[in-house]
């Protein structure tokens, strides 16, 4: 049996009944379009034995489509009103079992940990379409504080989906990119226009799908997001003027970039997330 998905009419009961209005401080635009949601489902990869994240389900669209395909779904929400109304939504379109696979936080995803989520096993996948203003937090708090999570596909704004997996050379190459990197490897996934959205907004979506690795070896994540954040918040300027306020001073900026095998006179935008970790490990090894 196809589980129904959520369409225009739905999603506008649904939401009446509720009194809910969508509102920009959430970052809510909900998915009404089936197509969309079955084509983000599919992308996903999905088995049978992942249990997924779901961040922002909203009134349930994505919700639905995910649920026939996997284990179990943890639907991460922070609107009170659309958590408790989750699991009926479920149980109306898709039926008791389907229902019995979804288990509600009603959280904010930016402080979720993992003992949040121990009730059907350690999830594998994020699967989500995420508030434009809290995407790549999310994200990278989500990889950092679930170790268990293998991969993801997540729907943002198509300027963040760029910024999320340029790689070292590109304009909009910068600290989400970096900091990606060291959990993931992170590609384009699609597009997606906004009339597929209530309410529309002014801007296209973009589907970001990643699969963790091994970070690079010498340095923890913490001493390498310094660097990044340190070489970026002056990415106009030469490391060893970016980095002086990190080293200790332009000179011990030198010196850390010379032991790393990275050019004094490069900038963050072309360097790795390898490089990078190097610069961090170098600082670690002079003390």
């Amino acid at each position: 049996m196809v589980t129904p998905l959520l369409g225009p009419a739905e999603i506008r009961r649904l939401a009446a009944a509720l009194g809910v209005a969508p509102t920009k401080r959430l970052g809510q635009n909900f998915v009404h379009d089936a197509n969309t949601v079955r084509r983000i489902a599919a992308a996903a990869e999905l088995t049978a034995d992942d249990v997924v994240v779901e961040v922002g389900p909203g009134l349930g669209s994505l919700t639905l489509a995910l649920l026939p395909l996997t284990r179990h779904v943890y639907a991460v929400e922070l609107d009170a009103a659309l958590a408790t109304a989750l699991p009926g939504t479920v149980t109306e379109f898709a039926g008791a079992e389907a229902a019995a696979r979804l288990t509600v936080r009603h959280l904010d995803a930016l402080r979720l940990t993992a003992d949040d989520l121990l009730d059907a096993g350690e999830p594998t996948a994020l699967v989500a379409n995420l508030p434009y203003n809290v995407a790549v937090p999310v994200v990278l708090r989500l990889l950092a504080e679930l170790p268990s999570l293998r991969r993801g596909l997540v729907m943002v704004q198509k300027e963040v989906a760029d910024r999320m997996v340029a790689g070292p050379g590109s304009k909009v190459y910068g600290v989400p990119s970096v900091k990606l990197a060291w959990h993931a490897e992170a590609r384009s996934a699609g597009r997606v226009p906004p009339n597929v959205f209530w309410p529309v907004p002014n801007v296209d979506s973009g589907l970001v799908a990643f699969t963790r690795r091994e970070p690079p070896p010498g340095a923890d994540r913490r001493a390498v997001f310094a660097v990044v954040d340190a070489a970026f918040a002056q990415r106009r300027k030469m490391l060893r003027a970016a980095l002086a306020g990190w080293a200790g001073g332009s000179g011990a900026a030198v010196a850390v970039l010379e032991r790393a095998g990275v050019p004094p006179t490069a900038r963050g935008e072309e360097l790795t997330v390898v490089e990078f970790t190097a610069i961090a490990a170098a600082r670690q090894r002079a003390g």
